[in-house]
């Protein structure tokens, strides 16, 4: 343990635990959060919902598969949800060093390091993940050298952060998908290139009302939905047209938002690979991938729309539709990765809806 340096991971409630340095070497500050999954940090560190928020691994011991290298497919890297790490900062229990997989080109430190992302182990993340169960997702800080202070993400636009500049399209295929990108996962245009379909990825705050498309999707991403008011904005006009619309995650809370639902904060979120979703109306259940701290409110949900997903777990709304129009949403995500693809038939849905109106 002499050769890594020691660091303070301090909680807002005053809880302090010390860990060892595996990444950057620096302090930095947001919102602790956890996740359950036994796999997939290369997925999780590069997804843009995880934006300003230093992010618990609960599974014990991590790195041992590495990190992929960066290849592309499709004008996107291939191995990653984007192009660079999102999270703050990384806390696990135990670090291996050594990794061992078909694709791993670097150790998880070297990356961490390489982008400037802290990192902690030799941290008691069984204690840690409780003590944010029972108080609820709190700020937190990394300190080495310096103190600093805390800082709230959920405070700022983190969407015009992560959101893509200029316009980018993807793909040559008949169906044309405008895509409004708030924290875009690629694996979610990886799935609508799987149908024929040109993708037209857009800023969160781009006015594409004028624009020429046949489905419209609204992508996740981080912090607090009431933050992209311009978002709102043009999906309340598109909401009236009748246009076919899919929104995952935070396309969820926004389509929600527009049709004048509210949103609120969950305690301690879901970030997982398997929060059961119970579809409404029936006895079909899935299991899912999750990663989001907000939720639409059952009880807003207006006239013309109904709940379409429930968590099982919580009872907390995870999805919406308009009973006439070919609108619907999902909390979770149907593209996973990483994990499973139980419910990966919404984009065949979402398609399918398209190809009628076009129709």
């Amino acid at each position: 343990m002499d050769k890594y340096k020691k660091a303070t991971l301090i909680l807002g409630d005053g809880s302090k635990f010390t860990g060892y340095s595996f990444g950057y070497e620096a302090s930095v500050a947001g919102e602790i959060v956890f996740n359950t999954a036994m796999t997939g940090y290369p997925e999780s560190l590069t997804d843009p919902s995880y934006r300003g928020q230093v992010l618990v691994l609960t599974y014990p011991s991590i790195g041992n598969y590495g990190v992929p290298g960066k290849t592309e497919k499709d004008g996107m890297p291939e191995f990653f949800e984007s192009e660079h790490i999102h999270v703050t900062a990384l806390i696990i229990s135990d670090y291996s060093a050594k990794y061992n997989h078909w694709n791993a080109s670097q150790s998880l430190g070297d990356w961490l390091k390489a982008e400037k992302v802290p990192g902690l182990f030799g941290i008691d993340t069984r204690k840690l993940t409780k003590i944010i169960r029972e108080k609820g997702c709190m700020l937190a800080k990394i300190v080495f050298d310096d103190d600093i202070a805390f800082f709230d993400p959920n405070k700022t636009n983190l969407v015009k952060e992560v959101s893509i500049k200029e316009k980018t399209v993807y793909g040559k295929g008949n169906y044309r998908i405008l895509l409004i990108d708030c924290g875009v996962k690629n694996n979610i245009i990886r799935y609508l290139l799987r149908y024929d379909t040109t993708v037209i990825r857009v800023p969160w705050d781009y006015n594409y009302l004028d624009e020429e498309f046949d489905g419209l999707f609204i992508s996740n991403g981080p912090g607090d939905p009431t933050q992209c008011i311009p978002t709102i904005g043009h999906l309340k006009v598109s909401i009236q047209k009748g246009q076919p619309v899919f929104g995952i995650c935070l396309g969820h809370q926004l389509t929600a938002l527009a049709s004048g639902a509210k949103t609120y904060k969950l305690k301690f979120g879901h970030r997982s690979h398997n929060q059961p979703v119970l579809q409404a109306g029936t006895n079909k259940a899935y299991l899912s991938s999750q990663n989001h701290g907000f939720a639409v409110e059952n009880a807003s949900i207006p006239d013309g729309w109904e709940s379409l997903f429930i968590n099982l777990n919580d009872q907390s709304n995870e999805g919406i539709r308009h009973k006439t129009k070919p609108i619907f949403t999902t909390q979770f995500h149907p593209e996973a990765s990483s994990g499973p693809t139980d419910t990966a038939f919404l984009f065949e849905e979402f398609i399918a809806a398209v190809k009628k109106v076009k129709s």
